[in-house]
């Protein structure tokens, strides 16, 4: 089952992943990075399925075939991705450079607009590069 969970970045860094209304349960998880977030999650997906399972109810499907699309903040998407320059993207993306690396320090934060703009540049990135063969 496909859900959406929203990966955010804290301001003491602390990365947070969440599942807003998950058929009745909180589903989160937390990490000093994305990758530790997502663990941290997917634990907690696991510590439901067997506290279902020991008080004698069944796991509904939801728990059962989990299947995460992440929705990233501009601060937890650079942290994730660290190969992507930021400032490189932000010229790529047609976003003045210092405005992006100040969406990526939570010193400022984007418009809808903005991060509109943004995710297309991700998405035109991600085509142009399923296109490369080597």
């Amino acid at each position: 089952m496909k859900t959406t969970a929203i990966v955010e970045m804290w301001d003491d860094k602390t990365i947070s992943i969440y599942v807003p209304e998950f058929d009745g349960f909180n589903l989160n998880g937390q990490g000093k990075t994305v990758d530790e977030a997502k663990e941290s999650l997917m634990n907690a997906v696991e510590d439901y399925r067997n506290m279902l399972t020991e008080i004698g109810k069944s796991v509904p499907d939801s728990l059962r075939d989990i299947d995460f699309e992440y929705k990233y903040d501009i601060a937890s998407f650079f942290e994730c991705f660290k190969f992507i320059s930021v400032s490189t993207f932000a010229k790529y993306a047609g976003i003045n450079p210092s405005l992006m690396r100040q969406y990526k320090q939570r010193i400022a934060f984007a418009s809808e607009q903005q991060k509109s703009k943004i995710e297309q540049a991700i998405h035109k990135a991600g085509r142009e590069l399923m296109a490369v063969r080597i």
